[in-house]
């Protein structure tokens, strides 16, 4: 039995959960909606205050599709009554961030600056005072990592100087540089 697919969820006050033919599940919260298609073998029931998914048969991709449909689940309550926040920093002389309207514009080193726009109008972005951090936040937890990846990839830092976009905490390892010559002639 999966350990992760068999734990309920637990429904926060002011989120409703419904299942619809075909298991297209629909959460409501505070902070907006998320729909989501779930394999029609998988077995989604919401009873009080709990959602509880269970599979069908030991078969192996009822199997790994129990753990996957729960976690999935669990990320979408946990985005309509809490979100999803991912930071950001910036290090390297020159390079900043700022926000133009809704979007999110990087000095990064390169010849132009490098603009993303938000995939949903619920992915926010906000920037510190400074421009060395920001912070993109959203209730869908796939678009806000997925969004910080490919602003991360627009300047990933580097070994030798550390320079470039990394998450927050991240440890980047830093590599020794050329040494001189010491050998004679």
């Amino acid at each position: 039995m999966s350990r992760i697919g068999k734990m309920p969820i637990a429904l926060p006050p002011k989120v409703t959960v419904s299942v619809d033919k075909g298991n297209l599940v629909t959460v409501s919260g505070p902070k907006g909606t998320l729909k989501q298609q779930f394999d029609p073998d998988m077995i989604i029931q919401v009873e009080d205050g709990h959602v509880k998914v269970s599979r069908p048969s030991d078969q192996r991709r009822h199997r790994a599709q129990h753990g996957l449909t729960r976690a999935l689940l669990a990320n979408m309550v946990q985005g309509v009554s809490v979100g999803f926040t991912r930071r950001l920093e910036i290090r390297g002389v020159g390079y900043r961030a700022e926000k133009r309207g809704a979007n999110l514009v990087l000095s990064v080193g390169k010849s132009h600056p490098v603009e993303f726009a938000p995939p949903t109008p619920d992915v926010v972005f906000e920037v510190d005072k400074d421009g060395r951090a920001f912070t993109i936040s959203g209730i869908d937890k796939a678009a806000v990592g997925e969004l910080a990846a490919k602003i991360r990839g627009a300047r990933p830092p580097e070994p030798y100087q550390g320079k470039g976009i990394r998450y927050q905490g991240e440890y980047v390892r830093q590599k020794a540089g050329k040494t001189g010559k010491t050998g004679k002639k």
